[in-house]
């Protein structure tokens, strides 16, 4: 029997057999309520293995299911030099960052840091910009070297530079006199191909994003996500969340951004094909001119896998990637009936932390996939911008976006970041060694739930961290 997920999610009925169907009523603690429903909706499911972050909803049409799955092969296969047999799989580069989308996103999850100080960029990467912006307000490229440092090159094509990264550590107390540790990073850049960075030179690294709920975050209706906006604090508050405006090159206007770092990409569909340009170097219908500068020569004369002037990635590809991309479920909560959990979560809501990791959204209708239509999903994130303090700062703006300002991340699966990819780096730049540093780093609008986590006890931390992992 197929099950119809959607509807029992509206009723409450997938909550029952997600997280209390599988134990007993003696398994149960007396009274206890579940903390949030599925945190993905109807395309929630239970599951904590390695592949958690990859896997296909139950409830996808055929069609749709067809789709999720021919762009889970193009997600996770390598693109090739041009010009090469497999013509609609080649034409990587001339410089690029990586070799495929899971490059990055491994199983779908987040990137770090390289694993030794001054170690190459794998699933990290450096935007960069000069004073100023564009006409559509985006900031303006390096005129020698873009938008992005391209580490990697195909044969007879310069790599334009090498970030490195190395860190000092800063020391820190609790007010119970526990004290602890941070990592403060400090970059660099060796082998640069086409001269020195220009004085105005601004730079911001970041770790690649996770892929958990993608298509959900997508489906918030606009007016939601401006509805929580407070950019002047009139309630007093001391959080001041605000909206990025960005050029949709889809709809060819502004547009509110919800996806990247800085909340400056409007739609997945954007979002996919910056990342196949600059990470890849796939030139796409959104963008269809190489990634090479006009310093850069041989990049501009290399073989391209684009036939008869069409884009490298072709439109039926590029459809099933955001096929995939919309459709990923989202892992469950687990151990939300421990008592430390409970508790944790109850601490989360004391010291303020829901006022940016918002815990519930809801979607709009949706025709793909459908299964995400008007769904009540908890996400953690409002999807706005917040100052977070000098110490985060890159100090480099992008359109609305601030040097010290930062979009909301979501909380949803971070606590299997271990597990499926292997380390718990957080933050933008993956400073964050685990969730205790993350919250540490907090600062600007957060300082007084950092306050709040500094003044409790060893054993409230422990709980509040205990629910962030549950996650």
């Amino acid at each position: 029997m197929r099950l119809n997920l959607k509807a029992m999610a509206s009723t409450g009925v997938l909550f029952l057999l997600l997280f209390v169907g599988c134990k007993s009523e003696k398994d149960q603690p007396e009274q206890a309520k579940p903390l949030l429903g599925p945190l993905g909706g109807a395309i929630t499911i239970v599951d904590d293995s390695s592949l958690a972050f990859s896997l296909e909803p139950r409830g996808l049409s055929i069609n749709e299911s067809r789709a999720f799955f021919r762009g889970r092969a193009v997600f996770r296969d390598p693109w090739t030099i041009a010009p090469a047999s497999a013509n609609t799989r080649d034409g990587i580069g001339p410089v690029f960052n990586a070799r495929s989308c899971d490059a990055c996103h491994v199983r779908d999850g987040k990137g770090k840091p390289p694993t030794a100080e001054g170690g190459v960029f794998t699933s990290m990467l450096v935007r960069i910009s000069i004073k100023g912006n564009d006409p559509h307000g985006a900031p303006l490229p390096v005129p020698a070297y873009g938008d992005q440092i391209q580490n990697f090159s195909i044969p007879d094509v310069e790599a334009e530079a090498q970030p490195r990264v190395t860190y000092i550590t800063k020391s820190g107390e609790f007010e119970d006199g526990n004290t602890y540790e941070l990592i403060e990073p400090v970059y660099s850049f060796e082998d640069l191909a086409f001269g020195a960075f220009p004085d105005d030179f601004m730079f911001s690294p970041r770790v690649t994003p996770g892929m958990t709920g993608l298509g959900l975050l997508q489906g918030i209706p606009e007016q939601d996500i401006l509805n929580n906006a407070d950019p002047e604090d009139q309630d007093g508050d001391g959080i001041s969340g605000k909206a990025n405006y960005v050029w949709d090159a889809v709809n060819q206007k502004t547009s509110l951004g919800r996806f990247g770092w800085k909340a400056n990409q409007p739609n997945l569909r954007q979002q996919t094909a910056g990342a196949f340009l600059g990470d890849i170097g796939i030139t796409s219908s959104l963008f269809e001119n190489e990634n090479c500068t006009t310093f850069q020569t041989n990049c501009k004369d290399a073989p391209t896998g684009s036939e008869d002037g069409k884009p490298e990635l072709i439109e039926p590809i590029f459809d099933d990637i955001i096929a995939y991309s919309s459709s990923l479920a989202v892992p469950a909560q687990r151990g939300q009936f421990d008592p430390d959990v409970r508790a944790g979560f109850e601490l989360f809501k004391e010291a303020g932390c829901q006022g940016c990791h918002t815990m519930t959204q809801k979607t709009g209708p949706n025709k793909s996939p459908e299964l995400i239509s008007d769904q009540t999903f908890h996400p953690f994130t409002d999807l706005l911008l917040h100052d977070m303090g000098e110490e985060l700062a890159d100090n480099r703006p992008d359109f609305l976006a601030n040097g010290r300002e930062w979009r909301t991340a979501p909380l949803w699966g971070l606590g299997l970041l271990s597990k499926i990819n292997g380390h718990t780096r957080m933050l933008h730049d993956g400073r964050a060694r685990n969730f205790s540093e993350a919250i540490l780093w907090h600062g600007g609008e957060a300082e007084a739930a950092r306050q709040q986590y500094k003044g409790m006890t060893a054993t409230e931390r422990d709980q509040l961290i205990r629910f962030l992992e549950s996650l």
